[in-house]
């Protein structure tokens, strides 16, 4: 029986990143694979037999005392802590493949080399653009950014590109010296045996960024079909994600505004209480429902009219996608990162500049405008691609292959 470990800063659905941990584990589980887990101690967390191993609770939005700061400002540059725990965990776990989701910043990169020295192979799925971005978004206060390209990671502390914060900017700034592409360390390079790029645009953006061509491997997401989809189209445009600067939800409002058509809501994030502000400023016909997973979430996708995903940084391959794909829902996404890789305008969905709540306001009013058929003919027609290019069947296909490449050669 082969062994995968599986390691990410959460052990619970937090996001789209989360909920492609567990199903990875969870797929390669059905094919006959030991599954064991690497995480972060989190209230949230699901239960796992495995977390004994899990490093300290390390979250900076929290309130901790200066010293606690400072012990965790440390662990976000090189954590002993994680490399300590991973140890005593392989001591009683031997991987053939570790895949790593999201480490960085609680878990550190300080962990690739202890896999490295007990020859396992590593295999990392770039969810965001942090194995080229200090930021991981390329994303600050003045849009997209890529100064960190061709300059000095110090870019990040100047343009304070960590929540506008200096003191997080400047930590991530020195994690980013001492391990990024280049850096003095050089870790993620020197040790990840592969990377996994769910669009191609990463894939690009990545090699674009220094990385070897031969190490990027373009593997899409993958979402399962329901046997049965949703009937009659609703009357209310939808968005489910995380709410967010980057996710583009306060032009979705401004839209929802501008055209008069109702906006429903579905998420918790660091701009709930903006995006609620913003919407009663503007008396944007806007409904808020909060966090929504599972059926009560299918059932508001099967209910709505398109599912929209306004965006303004580099997407990678969403999920919001592919789940409404699959449940037959046409969606109108933003002309941002690997979006377009996923929406053929007019035949599953429309795009819009990113950014710009007047040309989604249009989107609107012409999603309104189509007929109940004409929807429903698109969205079998997303549907359809998920059926052809993002299926679990691909997704197993192409991740095997990889792996057995892996497990085959020398290390």
């Amino acid at each position: 029986m082969r062994r995968l470990l599986n390691v990410n800063s959460y052990h619970y659905r937090r996001g789209g990143s989360d909920a492609v941990y567990f199903e990875h584990a969870r797929v390669f589980g059905q094919l006959g694979w030991e599954n064991a887990y690497f995480s972060m101690k989190y209230p949230k967390n699901v239960d796992s037999e495995w977390s004994k191993y899990f490093v300290d609770e390390l979250e900076f939005g929290f309130d901790y005392t200066f010293l606690q700061k400072m012990v965790m400002a440390s662990k976000v540059v090189y954590s002993f802590e994680a490399q300590r725990k991973l140890e005593q965990l392989l001591g009683v776990f031997k991987p053939d493949i570790a895949h790593l989701h999201c480490i960085y910043h609680h878990l550190s990169p300080s962990i690739l080399p202890v896999m490295r020295k007990h020859g396992i192979p590593v295999v990392m799925t770039a969810h965001d653009l942090k194995l080229a971005c200090p930021a991981y978004k390329m994303l600050n206060a003045g849009g997209i950014c890529e100064k960190c390209k061709d300059g000095s990671v110090l870019n990040v502390v100047k343009n304070r590109c960590i929540r506008g914060s200096l003191g997080a900017s400047a930590i991530v700034a020195v994690e980013s010296a001492l391990h990024g592409v280049g850096g003095l360390l050089n870790t993620y390079y020197k040790h990840l045996s592969a990377i996994v790029a769910p669009s191609h645009f990463y894939r690009e953006k990545l090699i674009e960024w220094g990385w070897d061509a031969k190490r990027v491997v373009y593997i899409p997401n993958f979402s399962d079909v329901p046997d049965q989809v949703s009937g009659k189209p609703g009357q209310y445009i939808l968005y489910f994600g995380r709410l967010s600067f980057e996710k583009g939800v306060h032009t979705a409002i401004a839209a929802a505004a501008a055209a008069g058509v109702e906006l429903v809501i579905a998420g918790t994030g660091p701009d709930d209480s903006k995006l609620k502000a913003l919407a009663q400023e503007l008396k944007a016909p806007v409904r808020f429902v909060g966090y929504q997973s599972g059926a009560a979430l299918h059932q508001l996708v099967d209910d709505c009219r398109a599912v929209v995903l306004p965006s303004e940084w580099y997407e990678n391959a969403p999920m919001t996608v592919l789940e409404s794909f699959a449940r037959g829902k046409t969606v109108i996404g933003a002309t941002m990162g690997g979006i377009t890789e996923m929406i053929n305008e007019g035949e599953n969905g429309w795009l819009f500049e990113s950014g710009n709540a007047a040309a989604l306001a249009q989107a609107y009013a012409q999603v309104m405008g189509e007929s109940d058929s004409r929807l429903l003919e698109m969205g079998m027609g997303g549907r359809q691609l998920v059926q052809e290019k993002f299926s679990r069947s691909r997704y197993v296909e192409e991740m095997s292959r990889l792996y057995d490449g892996l497990l085959a050669a020398p290390h």
